[in-house]
């Protein structure tokens, strides 16, 4: 006989074991969906192509620097324009999210997002003066749109509102994940651009910096075509009142013989709840205030711990720091490292649990960045003399062979420092804004998160190389490590837990402020 639960002169039967092991198989079935793995990866495409863009200056600029070409060489100012106005129109197409992201819906927004970053690739890859290459980088065409940035905050929201809560963390990591790779193959492909040098190429083939461009263009082709069979997100179509077609995603999403009437339901109630844009007087609300404050803060912290910098200058760093490796097989070093690092995260992200992993991310990055800043300053012999003297951006060449073992610290420091952010900064401020901002707010605060977000890279690449030609280069890097130590502060005492807790637990718990929600 199965227990009996009495409350006052009513009764009611628990789940037969029948039933529950029948929930369990349909959980496990619309948990290994192959669809849904389908649509992630044909989002994601979209942030191979980002990462591929972002780092698109650490490889070219040398080769840049020494171009023939007077129309086409680049000096210290136009480098730091070339390396950081990507992040300008990053942040240009964060405006862009907000109204993109609830007007066209997630899917249609970042196939849109393809068009103008094939034209920003095409631009880049037949560029015949420094204006071409300054408006091939920001859009990847021109504000206000940087679909490269604009498709990496949309495909987040859209892979967050289509997954399911026990894969969620795992999910919402790969496109970080595909962004690491979108970066490595940019490095291991700049290993065959032409020399600074008259030596001859130790791999025995030189590639014009041009075709870098036109790789790119490869998963931006396949990422639109893979899009136009996959579905809308259900909880984007609930909010335009498209309720057949919403039920019908999320089967598809689910799996048939799934239980996703019930999923559909909750869903259904939580957008019901939310059926209006949110109005100024909202945003007092704690319930909104907080969680957009949260995702603010974070992508901040993000970008001030240095992260975009070191990537983008990554090449020019290691030339600085006299590493005792070639430069290009240091940074094809630290994307192994970066892409690694991902990986772990994605895995134990639904184990382990966000909070854990963003505290070992700050400390680590904490201890790398302290290690680079101290080695700068007591360890000048390291550095040869006249390079000591060489503006970052200068393409002046190192001995071919240092044999000085302890300019190995930068490499490992760097490594440590992408090892640490690509563990926790990197993929959870992602996960976590698209986690814990509300549903009406979402396409609004989205966007407010991306401007705030590249707008401070803009300004950290901007000034990063006059700072370092000024004061040196262990000054950016002890006040990232100081930023790091906020960033261990700021997880204690403002992020929450979201580990298995599905977007309507979550809004439940800034709803009510009760943490039994997200259990």
């Amino acid at each position: 006989r199965e227990p009996l639960v009495r409350t006052g002169s009513s009764s009611y039967q628990t789940f037969p074991g029948s039933t529950s092991k029948r929930l369990d198989k349909q959980y496990l079935r619309s948990l290994h969906n192959e669809r849904l793995y389908l649509a992630v990866f044909a989002a994601v495409l979209g942030n191979f192509s980002f990462g591929f863009a972002l780092v698109y200056p650490s490889p070219v600029i040398p080769a840049l620097e020494a171009h023939p070409d007077p129309a086409l060489r680049l000096d210290q100012h136009t480098a730091s324009w070339f390396g950081s106005v990507f992040t300008l129109g990053a942040a240009a197409g964060g405006l862009s999210t907000m109204l993109l992201n609830d007007l066209l819906g997630r899917r249609l927004s970042i196939m849109f997002s393809a068009v103008p970053s094939a034209l920003g690739l095409a631009l880049l890859a037949g560029a015949q003066g420094f204006p071409m290459l300054l408006l091939g980088r920001p859009s990847n065409l021109m504000p206000p749109v940087n679909p490269s940035h604009m498709s990496v905050v949309l495909l987040q929201v859209y892979i967050s509102e289509i997954s399911h809560p026990g894969v969620r963390g795992m999910l919402g990591a790969c496109p970080q994940l595909m962004a690491v790779l979108g970066s490595l193959i940019l490095y291991a492909l700049g290993k065959y651009l032409p020399e600074t040098s008259p030596l001859p190429h130790p791999a025995g083939l030189v590639l014009d910096w041009r075709w870098l461009a036109v790789a790119g263009e490869v998963p931006v082709l396949i990422m639109t075509i893979l899009l136009c069979f996959m579905p809308s997100s259900p909880r984007f179509l609930l909010s335009q009142g498209k309720e057949g077609e919403a039920l019908r995603s999320l089967c598809w999403l689910r799996g048939r013989h799934t239980d996703y009437g019930r999923e559909y339901e909750q869903i259904k109630d939580s957008v019901r709840k939310q059926s209006q844009r949110v109005s100024c007087a909202e945003i007092k609300d704690p319930f909104i205030y907080k969680p957009i404050l949260i995702a603010v803060g974070m992508r901040f912290l993000q970008q001030l711990s240095g992260v975009t910098c070191i990537l983008v200058y990554l090449q020019p760093i290691f030339k600085k720091t006299s590493v005792i490796l070639r430069a290009e097989y240091d940074a094809a070093l630290v994307g192994l490292v970066r892409l690694f690092s991902v990986a772990v995260a994605a895995a134990s992200m639904d184990k382990a649990g966000r909070k854990i992993l963003l505290f070992v991310s700050a400390g680590v990055m904490l201890i790398s960045n302290l290690t680079m800043g101290l080695y700068v300053h007591f360890e000048p012999a390291a550095l040869n003399g006249t390079v000591a003297n060489e503006t970052l951006g200068s393409s002046a060449r190192l001995p071919a062979e240092p044999t000085n073992y302890i300019t190995l610290i930068p490499l490992l420091a760097t490594m440590l420092f992408i090892m640490g952010y690509a563990m926790g900064w990197g993929p959870i401020t992602w996960l976590l804004m698209s986690e814990i901002l509300p549903l009406k707010a979402r396409g609004v605060a989205s966007g407010l998160c991306v401007v705030v977000s590249w707008l401070t890279a803009f300004t950290l690449t901007q000034f990063f190389l006059r700072v370092v030609d000024s004061f040196g280069l262990e000054v950016p890097f002890l006040f990232f490590a100081l930023i790091c130590a906020g960033n261990i502060l700021f997880t204690g005492c403002c992020v929450p837990e979201t580990k298995g807790s599905s977007l309507e637990q979550i809004e439940s718990f800034f709803r009510t402020g009760r943490r039994s929600f997200m259990r």
